[in-house]
């Protein structure tokens, strides 16, 4: 399935692109070999194996995509496959985002309304930054919308996880601030994972969905995105395909990973492959809408 986008987000779509124009030129070869990294300040050039000794880094998993297609999917180091799922940390704002178009697509939301107009859950609490100009949609996905709290830690796996209320407010047991108008909307563009808990928070409202469904429903099941889910925390069967999460030093995080309630800004599991799909995806969307453009200026 195609998916249709409007463009809210064009400097994210041509990042993509390019990302996965610059993989099109890519072989194995230059994957698994003449790597340069930097250990305690000297540079160093190295093969693929080598680098992730030096660096301490047990495992990395990589799809390559080649003309338009996902050409291969590979690991390399210990105790990982294709399949296994990682967190995608702020990669989860891209699905998200989709999710939120495709639902001004189908006329549920508009990227310009204030965004107390449909949310029920929460209140985006006004002070005199937004006293005049709004906090919309489209601010919160292009991250011009004056929303505060760049990002967030995470918790222990087994720890009290906090509701989406309770992460908007900066109440217990969340562990992050008070989510609030930080500027006036539209003025500056400021990176706000909190901005992306209050999308969540509408797109929740307006479906009467738990989020991870929401996704599942949107982007998840369309795309062919089969190995990858939301869920937080993870259930048995996912987390005996999850991959450990590492210090710089290399050992093991408590716990082995840490837990993500703020779907939206951060809570996705996936695999290489599967955000291959989705690149491969915006790609195909991205070209299409070029090409319509084009033509548009050669008939004028």
């Amino acid at each position: 399935m195609m998916l249709v986008l409007r463009l809210a987000f064009p400097l994210l779509i041509i990042a993509l692109f390019f990302a996965s124009s610059v993989l099109l030129a890519a072989e194995p070869t230059a994957i698994e070999s003449g790597l340069v990294v930097s250990v305690q300040g000297e540079e160093k050039r190295v093969g693929l194996d080598q680098a992730l000794a030096l660096l301490k880094v047990p495992s990395v998993s990589i799809a390559l995509i080649d003309k338009g297609r996902i050409a291969f999917a590979r690991t390399y180091g210990d105790g990982a496959t294709p399949d296994t799922l990682h967190q995608a940390a702020s990669l989860s704002k891209v699905v998200a985002a989709i999710g939120a178009m495709r639902l001004v697509e189908a006329g549920t939301l508009t990227l310009d309304e204030d965004m107390n107009a449909k949310l029920t859950s929460w209140r985006v609490p006004s002070n005199d930054f937004d006293a005049t100009l709004k906090v919309t949609l489209r601010g919160l996905l292009s991250m011009t919308g004056g929303i505060g709290v760049p990002g967030f830690l995470g918790y222990e796996v087994g720890a009290p996880l906090p509701s989406l209320t309770q992460i908007l407010d900066g109440t217990p047991p969340a562990n992050s601030p008070p989510v609030t108008v930080i500027a006036v909307p539209g003025s500056a563009y400021h990176y706000s994972g909190g901005g992306y808990e209050i999308a969540e928070a509408l797109m929740q409202d307006v479906t009467g969905k738990p989020f991870p469904k929401v996704m599942q429903d949107l982007v998840l099941c369309p795309i062919g995105m089969s190995a990858s889910s939301f869920a937080q925390p993870l259930d048995a069967v996912l987390a005996a395909k999850a991959a450990s999460g590492h210090f710089s030093d290399g050992k093991e995080l408590p716990g082995r990973w840490h837990a993500f309630p703020e779907h939206a800004a951060a809570g996705l599991w996936s695999t290489p492959t599967d955000l291959a799909k989705l690149l491969v995806q915006l790609a195909d969307v991205w070209q299409g809408l070029t090409l319509i453009f084009l033509r548009r200026q050669t008939l004028q």
